[in-house]
C-alpha cells in the first residue's frame, strides 16, 4: 500500500531490508523461489488478461524499437509479485537464475528480499535496486528498476519491471519504465470508458499533449468526473472524485462537449493557471466525421523572412537584425509568449540562409522527460546505459552538422545538460554519451524561451556563462494583440491552414472582431479558432455566425471588462452625463446604450449600481 508521504530512496532500502530481518532472512539466505503448479498459473495469468493485453500493447513498442539487444528483461507481475509474462534478453544471468524470471514466479520480501518488484508493491512507489541494495547476496548479480500499476480504482494491480547486468549504466532506466506505466494505466482508463464517457487529456504544454505525461479525465454526459488518472490529479492539485469537469476547468459542459475532436481546447483550470486539452467522445455509432487535424495540402507555402514579413515595424525589425547574423557565427535567441510563432520565424530564417538545404533540427526542451534530453541531444553509443538503441544514436546536435539547430523552451533544459551544451557551443564538438570520441559539429544556433532567463539565471536555474554563449543575438517577437499588420495576418494564417484549394475570406465584421480582441493564446489560438469557424462556413467567406460559442463568449466577456473599466473612470461630469441620455431616451436601455456606444449588459450594470433598473 503506498504512503501518504512519499519515501526518500534511502529510506526505502533501510525500510525494506528491516522488513527483510522480520522475515527471518539474512544476506546469505538461499534464494526462495515460490512458483506453483502450471494449472494454477494459468488461472492466474487468465485472471489478469486484461492487464496482460493492455501492457502487451503499450510496452512491446519500447522494447521493439528502445530495448531489443541491450541484455535487458522486461517483466510484468500482478498485485502479489508473481510474473505474468516477460520480454527480452536473459544473457545476464545464468540457467541457475533464470529459474526465478519464469512465469508464476512470486517476487515478494519474504521469499526474494529487497528487489525492485516486491519493494515497489510494499511502497507503492517507483524503485531502482541497485548491486549492492538488494538484501540477499545471491541477487547482486542484477539491478532492477520497478514501477506500480494503478487501475481505474486506484487499485494496485501490478508492477512492471525492468531488470538488468548489475554492471550496466542505468541512468535512464526508472524513467524510461515510469514512462511504461504511466503508459499502461492511461490505456487501461481509456479502454473502461471509452464506450460510455468522454475523455479529456489535458497539458500546460500543448507540445506534448499526446503524451503519457498529460492529465486523463473521464466523465459522464452530465459532466460528473467518474476517473482520472494520477497524472491530472498532480497537475490540477486536488483529488478528483465526484466533482464536476464545469468546476475543475471553468467551461461549460455544452461548450465543452460540443468542441470538435482532434482539435485543441485552450482551458483554465480553477486553480487560474492555463492548460490544453484534447476531447474524445464516447466510441457510439455515429456518421463519418472529417478529418480535423489534417492542416496542410502538399502545396503549402514555404515560410521565408519575406513571405511573413506583412508590415509590422516590430517584427520587421526582428526580421531585419536576424538575416544580418544569421550567416555570421553568432546565436539568435528568440524572446515571446506561448503561441506568437517563435517556430515559423526559425523556419523562415532557416529558410532564407545559406543553409536552407541542409537540416533544420528542432528539440524541444520541455516536450521530453528531463533524463532523456542528454542522450537525445548529444546522442549515446551502444550499450550507454540500459535502454540505448542497440545502433546507438548520434544525437540531434550531429544531426544538424552544416544545418541549424533550434532549441524551444531553452529555459527549461535540465541544469547538468546546460553544463554539456555550453562545452559544445564552446569546442565546437560532440562527445555521445558512453563514448570517449570526439565529433566535430557545425551548427547554427538558434534559441527560444517564454521565460526571462536572466531571472532565472539569477535563481539559479540558468547557468549565467551558457546565458551569454547562446544570447548573441535577442529578438522579440511582439504579441498578437501588438501587431499592427493584424488584418492581413488573419487571412495570411487561414490562407495557409485551409482545408481547401482557396480558401474562403475573412468577412468585415470578423475581422473587425479580431482586431478587438486580445488572443492571450495568440497565433495558436487564431489557428484553433479559424480551423473550426472555417469547417461551420458555407467555404466562400467566414462569418461571425460561424466562429466557436466558447470564443465569442470570450470575446463578449473580454469587452464587457473593458467598456465597464472605461465607464468608471470617466470624470464625475460624464458620468452624470449618460443619465441624461438615459432619460432623453425614454429610459429604453437598447437606445441609450447604442448611444453610448456601450453594450445592454454595462448600462444595465450601472443601472442597477443606482437602484434605477
Amino acid at each position: 500500500m503506498a504512503t501518504e508521504k512519499p519515501e526518500s530512496h534511502q529510506e526505502i532500502i533501510d525500510n525494506s531490508w528491516d522488513r527483510c530481518r522480520t522475515y527471518g532472512l539474512t544476506h546469505s539466505s538461499e534464494i526462495n523461489i515460490n512458483r506453483p503448479q502450471a494449472d494454477v498459473i494459468s488461472d492466474i495469468v487468465e485472471a489478469n488478461n486484461y492487464l496482460v493485453h493492455t501492457t502487451h500493447t503499450e510496452v512491446l513498442p519500447y522494447y521493439e524499437h528502445i530495448l531489443s539487444n541491450t541484455e535487458c528483461l522486461i517483466m510484468l507481475a500482478d498485485h502479489s509479485g508473481r510474473v505474468l509474462d516477460s520480454w527480452g534478453d536473459q544473457r545476464f544471468m545464468n540457467s541457475e537464475r533464470k529459474a526465478m524470471f519464469e512465469q508464476g514466479v512470486a517476487w515478494q520480501e519474504r521469499s526474494l528480499g529487497t528487489n525492485a518488484i516486491g519493494t515497489a508493491l510494499a511502497t507503492g512507489q517507483p524503485v531502482q535496486i541497485e548491486r549492492d541494495e538488494h538484501f540477499l547476496k545471491a541477487n547482486r548479480f542484477m539491478v532492477g528498476s520497478a514501477a506500480p500499476i494503478y487501475d481505474v480504482n486506484r487499485e494496485l494491480v501490478g508492477v512492471i519491471d525492468v531488470s538488468s547486468d548489475a554492471y550496466l549504466p542505468q541512468a535512464h532506466t526508472l524513467g524510461m519504465v515510469k514512462m511504461m506505466t504511466q503508459s499502461v494505466e492511461n490505456r487501461l482508463i481509456i479502454s473502461m470508458f471509452k464506450d460510455e464517457a468522454f475523455t479529456l487529456t489535458f497539458n500546460t504544454n500543448l507540445d506534448i499533449l499526446d503524451s503519457q505525461w498529460s492529465g486523463l479525465i473521464v466523465f459522464n454526459e452530465e459532466g460528473s468526473i467518474i476517473s482520472a488518472n494520477r497524472r491530472a490529479e498532480l497537475l490540477l492539485a486536488q483529488d478528483l472524485a465526484l466533482l464536476n469537469i464545469e468546476s475543475i476547468l471553468n467551461i461549460s459542459l455544452r461548450e465543452l462537449k460540443s468542441h470538435p475532436e482532434e482539435l485543441p481546447l485552450d482551458l483554465v483550470a480553477c486553480n487560474k493557471f492555463r492548460v490544453y486539452g484534447m476531447l474524445k467522445r464516447p466510441n457510439k455509432p455515429k456518421p463519418r466525421e472529417l478529418d480535423f487535424r489534417k492542416q496542410q495540402k502538399t502545396n503549402k507555402q514555404t515560410f521565408t523572412l519575406e513571405s511573413i514579413n506583412l508590415g509590422d515595424s516590430k517584427l520587421k525589425r526582428a526580421i531585419d537584425q536576424a538575416s544580418r547574423v544569421i550567416e555570421k557565427d553568432i546565436p539568435i535567441l528568440i524572446h515571446g509568449e506561448t503561441g506568437v510563432g517563435k517556430e515559423v520565424f526559425v523556419k523562415a530564417l532557416h529558410n532564407s540562409s545559406s543553409r536552407a538545404q541542409m537540416p533544420l533540427v528542432a528539440l524541444n526542451c520541455a516536450a521530453i522527460p528531463a533524463d532523456l534530453v542528454e542522450s537525445e541531444l548529444f546522442g549515446y553509443e551502444k550499450g550507454a546505459f540500459t535502454g540505448a538503441n542497440n545502433k546507438g544514436s548520434i544525437g540531434l546536435i550531429r544531426k544538424a552538422h552544416k544545418g541549424t539547430l533550434f532549441l524551444d523552451e531553452l529555459g527549461d533544459m535540465p541544469h547538468n545538460v546546460q553544463a554539456r551544451l555550453l562545452r559544445v557551443l564552446q569546442e565546437r564538438q560532440v562527445t555521445p554519451l558512453g563514448s570517449t570520441e570526439n565529433y566535430s559539429v557545425d551548427v547554427r544556433l538558434i534559441s527560444a524561451t517564454h521565460k526571462s532567463l536572466k531571472n532565472s539565471v539569477a535563481i539559479g536555474e540558468f547557468r549565467q556563462d551558457l546565458f551569454y554563449r547562446v544570447s548573441g543575438l535577442n529578438i522579440s517577437i511582439p504579441a498578437l494583440r501588438e501587431r499592427e499588420d493584424k488584418q492581413l495576418l488573419f487571412q495570411q494564417v487561414l490562407n495557409h491552414y485551409s482545408e481547401a484549394n482557396v480558401a474562403p475570406l475573412l468577412s468585415a465584421n470578423v475581422t473587425k472582431l479580431f482586431s478587438q480582441y486580445s488572443w492571450p493564446g495568440n497565433i495558436r489560438q487564431l489557428v484553433s479558432v479559424l480551423q473550426i469557424a472555417e469547417i461551420m462556413s458555407d467555404g466562400q467567406s467566414i462569418q461571425l455566425i460561424d466562429l466557436p460559442d466558447d470564443f465569442i463568449n470570450e470575446v463578449e466577456e473580454e469587452q464587457q471588462i473593458k467598456e465597464d473599466e472605461t465607464f468608471d473612470h470617466q470624470p464625475s461630469g460624464k458620468q452624470d452625463n449618460w443619465l441624461a441620455v438615459f432619460e432623453a431616451n425614454d429610459r429604453n436601455v437598447s437606445r441609450t446604450a447604442k448611444a453610448l456606444n456601450i453594450s445592454r449588459n454595462t448600462l444595465y450594470k450601472k443601472l442597477r449600481e443606482l437602484d434605477l433598473k
